[in-house]
C-alpha cells in the first residue's frame, strides 16, 4: 500500500502577498475543512498578515497558526458589511478558536399593550403582539421593577385579559393603590387614556416633558377647584421626582451601556451596566466561550462584535479595557444605528464609578460562577482524573505565604469542600522567629502548627495544595513526615510563564510537572483555590503590616486641630465611618478642602500623602 503524502505546510507570507487591502472577511481552515477561526478587517492584507509573524507573542494563536491548512476571505463593500458577516459566521459555524456568546437567548421587554384598556406586561420573544415595546432590558428584574413603578405612579392594569373580563369587583390591587380599576369601570376611558400616554412618555425618557404636563394638569385641576384630582396629579410627580432623583446620571439624559470584563482560572464574565435615557436599568452577567482567549481585551472585542449587532447600541459604550478595532465598531454601529455611536476605554467622574461599580459586580458574578455546585462538581472529577487521584477530594487545604521585603510575614491556610470555600474554617498565621524573607521556613512553620493540631483533631486534608515549586512543596513533605501524617496527597502550584493565569504548572513529591492547560476544569480549582489562599495571606499579611506602622492619629495630620477633629468623628459618626469615606465624601465635611481631605484619606488608608500646603504664619 503506498503511503499517504504528506499534506503541503499551509505558506501564509506567500498567501498574503497577493491579498487586497480591502475590508472583508477571513475564515482560516484546518485540513479536514473544519472552520478554525472567523475574523473580520479593515484591511485583509494587514490583519491576516499579523498572523504570520516570525515572533508571534500568542501561543493561543500560534497553535491555531499550525493548524491552518487555506484560508478563505470575503470582501465586503465596508468595515460594517464585515463585522455583520463576521457575526454571521460565528453563530453558523462556532469556529474553535473564536470567543462566542454563549447566552443567546432573548432579552426581555416591557409592552404597553394596544387595546381598549391597555395593559402593561414582561415580554420576552418575538415581538408579535400588537403595542408598543420599550427595551431591551439587561435582565428580567430590570423590567419588574420598572412595572412595578408604572403601577404605583400611573395605576396601569397588569392582569391577563382572561382575568380583567371575568372581574365583578375591583382586585387587591386596586385596593391597595396600584390600579385605578377599569375591569369595573371606577376609571373613565378618557383618564386612564391620559395615564397610558404619561406612562409612555416616561418609559420612553422623556420625564422631563411628563413633569411639564402633570404640573400644567395639576395647576387646571386646582383652579376648578379639583382638588382630588389635583393631588393625584401632585402624587404623579412626586413619584416621577423620585425616580429621576434616584437614576439619573449626573442630571444628564444618557443613553450609555457601561461594559466590565473580569477574567479568572480560564472564565471570564462580562457585565452589561445600561442606562437608557439616563435611567439605571440594572446589571446583566454575561460568560462567554473563551476557546483559549486569554486577555480581557479580546474576549470584550468580541462581546461587543457579537451583542450590538443583534441590537439597535447606545449612544456611549464605556468598556473597562481598550478593544482591538475600536474604530471599525464604532463606524459600524454609528452607521447600523443611523447616528453616532461612541466607545469609551478611557472615562472619569461619574462615569468612571460606574464603570468601577461594573468592574466590582463582574469580579462578584464570576466568582458566584465559580462557586455554582455544578461547576465545583465538574471540576472536583476532573481533578481527580488530573491527580490521579483515588477519588474526588473532599477537603483541600492549600497554603501561601505573604510578606514585604520580610516585614509582617503571615501564612494563611484556606478550606475547600465539595461545596466550594469553608471559611470558617480558614487560618492564619503571623510567623515569628525566622529570617526575615526565609519563605521556606515561614511555610515549615505554618504547616507545623497547622498539622500539630490536625492530628490531635483528627482531621486532615485528602490534598495539600503548596503555593509555590519544588522546595515549597519540600518542605510540606518533611513536615508530615515528622508528624507521621500518611494518605495526603501533595501537589505545588508554581507559576506559568510571565505569571499567566492557566500555564501554572502541577509539580508532584517524585519531581514531576503537569501543565494541564487553562481549559482544565481540575487546574481552574486550583487557581481558584489557590487565588483564595494568595488573597487571603495578603489580608492578613496587609492588616498586621498596617498596625505596625500605624503611628500617628487624625490629630496628627497637617491641618487638623482638635476642633476639626471633632467635626469629622461627629460628620461621620466615628473614625470607621470616616475610614469607610472616600476622599470626595470628606471633602463634603464642613471646613475640610479638597486637598485636605486627600491626605487624610492618605493617612488613614497608609498610602503615600499629597504634598502639604506651606503653613502660613
Amino acid at each position: 500500500m503506498p503511503p499517504t503524502p504528506a499534506i503541503p505546510r499551509f505558506d501564509g507570507r506567500e498567501f498574503v502577498r497577493d491579498l487586497t487591502s480591502a475590508p472583508g472577511v477571513y475564515r482560516m481552515l484546518a485540513a479536514d475543512g473544519a472552520t478554525l477561526y472567523v475574523g473580520k478587517a479593515m484591511s485583509l492584507k494587514k490583519r491576516v498578515a499579523n498572523y504570520f509573524r516570525a515572533d508571534q507573542p500568542s501561543l493561543r494563536i500560534a497553535t491555531m497558526v499550525a493548524q491552518i491548512a487555506a484560508i478563505d476571505v470575503t470582501v465586503t463593500r465596508t468595515p460594517g458589511e464585515a463585522l455583520l458577516l463576521e457575526n454571521q459566521l460565528i453563530k453558523s459555524l462556532k469556529p474553535r478558536y473564536n470567543v462566542q456568546l454563549r447566552d443567546d437567548k432573548s432579552y426581555p421587554y416591557l409592552l404597553l399593550t394596544e387595546e381598549t384598556w391597555p395593559r402593561v406586561a414582561f415580554h420576552r420573544g418575538p415581538r408579535s403582539r400588537a403595542g408598543r415595546y420599550f427595551g431591551p432590558y439587561p435582565g428580567a428584574g430590570a423590567v419588574r421593577e420598572t412595572m412595578d413603578l408604572m403601577q404605583k405612579i400611573f395605576r396601569l392594569r397588569s392582569c391577563e385579559d382572561s382575568v380583567f373580563r371575568n372581574r365583578s369587583r375591583p382586585c387587591l390591587q386596586h385596593q391597595i393603590g396600584r390600579c385605578s380599576a377599569p375591569c369595573v369601570g371606577l376609571v373613565a376611558p378618557r383618564d386612564y387614556d391620559a395615564d397610558v400616554r404619561r406612562a409612555a412618555l416616561f418609559l420612553a425618557g422623556r420625564s422631563s416633558e411628563l413633569v411639564d404636563e402633570l404640573t400644567r394638569g395639576m395647576d387646571a385641576a386646582s383652579a376648578r377647584l379639583e382638588f382630588e384630582s389635583a393631588a393625584a396629579l401632585r402624587d404623579q410627580i412626586a413619584g416621577v421626582r423620585k425616580v429621576q432623583a434616584r437614576q439619573h446620571v449626573e442630571g444628564e439624559q444618557v443613553e450609555m451601556d457601561v461594559l466590565a470584563c473580569a477574567m479568572e482560572a480560564g472564565t471570564a464574565c462580562v457585565l452589561l451596566l445600561g442606562f437608557r435615557d439616563g435611567m439605571n436599568q440594572g446589571t446583566r452577567p454575561f460568560f462567554p466561550r473563551l476557546n483559549g482567549a486569554d486577555t480581557p481585551e479580546e474576549v470584550l472585542g468580541a462581546f461587543v462584535g457579537q451583542y450590538y449587532l443583534e441590537r439597535k447600541p447606545p449612544r456611549e459604550i464605556v468598556l473597562s479595557h481598550e478593544i482591538p478595532d475600536l474604530e471599525l465598531y464604532e463606524a459600524a454601529f454609528s452607521q447600523s444605528a443611523g447616528r453616532k455611536v461612541e466607545l469609551k476605554p478611557s472615562v472619569r467622574g461619574e462615569r468612571a464609578r460606574y464603570l468601577e461599580l461594573a468592574q466590582r459586580n463582574a469580579v462578584h458574578a464570576l466568582q458566584a460562577q465559580a462557586n455554582s455546585a455544578a461547576a465545583q462538581a465538574r471540576r472536583l472529577r476532573d481533578l481527580q482524573d488530573l491527580l490521579d487521584l483515588p477519588a474526588a477530594p473532599t477537603r483541600i487545604e492549600c497554603f501561601d505565604i505573604s510578606h514585604t521585603m520580610g516585614e509582617a510575614t503571615v501564612a494563611s491556610c484556606v478550606v475547600f469542600d465539595g461545596d466550594g470555600p469553608v471559611r470558617s474554617q480558614y487560618r492564619r498565621f503571623n510567623i515569628q522567629g525566622i529570617t526575615p524573607g526565609d519563605d521556606y521556613a515561614a511555610m515549615r512553620q505554618a504547616l507545623d502548627r497547622r498539622f500539630k493540631r490536625a492530628v490531635e483533631e483528627g482531621v486532615l486534608p485528602d490534598l495539600l495544595l503548596i503555593d509555590g515549586g519544588a522546595g515549597q512543596l519540600q518542605q510540606a513533605r518533611e513536615v508530615l513526615a515528622s508528624l507521621g501524617v500518611q494518605g495526603v496527597a501533595m501537589v505545588g502550584v508554581a507559576k506559568g510563564e510571565e505569571r499567566r493565569a492557566g500555564h501554572e504548572a502541577l509539580v508532584f513529591p517524585d519531581g514531576r510537572e503537569l501543565r494541564p492547560g487553562a481549559e482544565s476544569p481540575g487546574l481552574q480549582l486550583i487557581q481558584q483555590v489557590r487565588d483564595e489562599a494568595h488573597r487571603f495571606a495578603i489580608t492578613g499579611h496587609r492588616g498586621r503590616r498596617a498596625k505596625v506602622r500605624e503611628t500617628s492619629r487624625l490629630e496628627d495630620i497637617a491641618g487638623i486641630g482638635p476642633r476639626r477633629r471633632a467635626s469629622l468623628l461627629k460628620h461621620f459618626g466615628g473614625l470607621a465611618g470616616l475610614k469607610l469615606a472616600g476622599a470626595e465624601e470628606i471633602a463634603g465635611a464642613a471646613g475640610v478642602s479638597t486637598a485636605l481631605a486627600a491626605r487624610i484619606y492618605a493617612s488613614l488608608h497608609g498610602l503615600e500623602a499629597p504634598a502639604s500646603p506651606p503653613t502660613e504664619p
